[in-house]
């Protein structure tokens, strides 16, 4: 798959997913997808980026078009995987080069996103976080226990771990319950 094939396969499952949400794209909209500062670009860029600046707010458009991806790529993963192979292949080929596409496509518009953390990785750091401030813990106990019986024993020590180990905990439990509340919020849980 070359660039230009990409492109079209992206462009057109974006501005079918627009179509389906009663918001079409403008033929300008279109274009600027196309836009890249290196090779394949249908058109002049500097005429198309004054073209496009003129009539529409970059960020507005940018938030617009990546809400429209990320919608486009849930329904054909739904529909068809062989279609989603190519959504992921197109990315694949554009991720080598230097393509506005990439910025409008956004970091986060799947579960199965290449770049992202596999599943239940979270669950993973809160298991061995929860595993190092339960040793700590241990330990700390340990030395509190047994650290009279030696002449230089310091009970600051055991208790800084104790509450060390508290707050790790604690900031443990905030990160992940903080995960999994934006993962029900995105829809991805």
């Amino acid at each position: 798959m070359r660039d230009l094939e990409a492109k079209d396969f992206l462009v057109g499952q974006t501005a079918e997913q627009a179509a389906l949400e009663n918001a079409p794209l403008s033929d300008l909209e279109k274009r600027m997808m196309y836009f890249t500062e290196a090779c394949e670009c249908p058109e002049d860029p500097l005429a198309l980026n004054n073209a496009f600046e003129a009539a529409y707010d970059t960020a507005e458009y940018e938030a617009k078009i990546s809400k429209l991806m990320h919608h486009a790529y849930q329904r054909i993963r739904k529909e068809n995987a062989e279609t989603a192979g190519r959504w992921k292949e197109a990315i694949k080929q554009l991720s080598k080069g230097d393509h506005y596409l990439l910025v409008l496509e956004g970091p986060n518009y799947s579960k199965e996103h290449p770049q992202e953390r596999p599943p239940y990785d979270s669950l993973k750091l809160l298991g061995t976080a929860i595993l190092v401030a339960c040793a700590m813990a241990v330990f700390a106990f340990a030395w509190d226990r047994f650290g009279p019986h030696f002449p230089d024993s310091r009970d600051w020590i055991a208790r800084r771990l104790i509450v060390y180990s508290l707050l790790a905990l604690f900031f443990v439990a905030r990160y992940y319950w903080r995960k999994t509340r934006d993962r029900k919020d995105s829809g991805q849980a």
